[in-house]
């Protein structure tokens, strides 16, 4: 099992034909470093693609995934980053409406 302790989601669209070198500079890019044991989001224009990205303290994991049907909740005009909280990131990566979800699993409008 890979620790993640916290996740990270860029908001501006990657490139999915990028790998695991270029993913990284991005992350450095846009998030000032790789942190150990975090996870870094990033998806397509589409938003039909994710990448993850974990630095586990010694080396890179570079996971992808591709919803058939439907699109990631993902932000649109926001800070250029976010933290998800696990919750957050288990309900992003089903395709769900994660930014409605606070404290305690409670849904939220935002």
């Amino acid at each position: 099992m890979i620790r993640v302790d916290a996740v990270w989601l860029a908001v501006q669209p990657l490139d999915m034909r990028l790998g695991t070198e270029a993913a990284l500079a991005r992350v450095v890019g846009v998030f000032g470093a790789a942190h150990p044991n975090h996870a870094y989001l990033f998806t397509n224009r589409r938003a039909n693609r994710m990448k993850v990205l974990v630095h586990d303290g010694i080396g890179v994991w570079l996971a992808a995934r591709r919803l058939n049907a439907g699109k990631f909740v993902w932000p649109a005009d926001t800070a250029t980053t976010l933290q998800l909280t696990r919750t957050q990131f288990n309900a992003l990566v089903l395709g769900l409406p994660w930014q409605r979800l606070g404290d305690a699993g409670i849904i939220r409008v935002i």
